[in-house]
C-alpha cells in the first residue's frame, strides 16, 4: 500500500513537473528513444534520438539546433555516412576552437573513410599534374609529375640539381642583369653602348 502511495505521488509530481523533467528522467534511466518525444529543445532531442541510434533523425534534429549543434552535427553526418559533411563540420568547429581535440580525432577517422580524391591538371602549363589527397594531408603535398621534363635540355629541377647550384648571388645578380641587358638591347629599349652621345 505505502509502495503504490509512493508510485502515484511519484506520477503526479513527474505531471506537475512537466514534460522536461519527465524526459530527463528517461534519459538519466537509459531511455532515451521515449525521451525524444517529449523533449522540444531540438540540440537535447537530437542527443537523445542520437542515443537510442536513430541517427537520422538525429541529424534532423541537429540541423534545426544551428550552430550550436555543428560538433554534434558532425557526429550525425558521420553515422549516417556523409563523411564529406561531416569533415567540413569538424573542420568548421576546428576553425572555431583550434584546441578542441576530440573534434580534431573524429575529423582524421572521418577523414580516413573519405576515399583519395584523384585528379588531373588542366595540363595549361607545361607540367601534367595529378593530385593525389591523402587522410590528414594536402593534395598539394602528393603531386606527381607527369609528361615532358622541366626544360628541353632534359634537365628536370630537382633537389639534386639545386644542391649543384652555386651559393653564390652575387654572380646570379650578375649573370641576371646581363640577361636583362641583353633582352633589352634586343628590344630597342636600350642605345648600343659607346659612341658620341652629341
Amino acid at each position: 500500500m505505502i509502495r503504490a502511495a509512493f508510485a502515484v505521488a511519484g506520477g503526479a509530481a513527474l505531471l506537475l513537473a512537466g514534460r522536461a523533467s519527465l524526459a530527463k528522467l528517461l534519459l538519466v534511466a537509459g531511455l532515451p528513444g521515449l525521451a525524444a518525444p517529449l523533449l522540444d529543445d531540438p540540440a537535447v532531442r537530437g542527443v537523445a534520438l542520437y542515443q537510442a541510434g536513430d541517427y537520422a533523425a538525429a541529424d534532423d534534429a541537429f540541423r534545426a539546433a544551428g550552430r550550436g549543434s555543428t560538433y554534434n552535427r558532425g557526429l550525425s553526418l558521420a553515422a549516417t555516412g556523409d563523411y564529406p559533411l561531416s569533415r567540413a563540420y569538424f573542420d568548421a568547429v576546428l576553425f572555431a576552437n583550434p584546441a578542441d581535440s576530440m573534434a580534431r580525432e573524429n575529423r582524421n577517422v572521418v577523414n580516413a573513410l573519405i576515399p583519395p580524391v584523384l585528379g588531373q591538371a588542366n595540363a595549361a602549363g607545361r607540367i601534367a599534374a595529378e593530385a593525389i589527397a591523402t587522410s590528414g594531408g594536402s593534395p598539394v603535398d602528393e603531386i606527381k609529375r607527369l609528361g615532358r621534363p622541366l626544360d628541353a635540355g632534359r634537365r628536370v629541377a630537382d633537389a639534386e640539381w639545386l644542391a649543384s647550384l652555386p651559393d653564390d648571388p652575387g654572380e646570379f645578380l650578375r649573370l641576371r642583369l646581363e640577361a636583362e641587358h641583353k633582352r633589352r638591347l634586343s628590344m630597342g629599349l636600350t642605345p648600343p653602348e659607346g659612341g658620341d652621345p652629341w
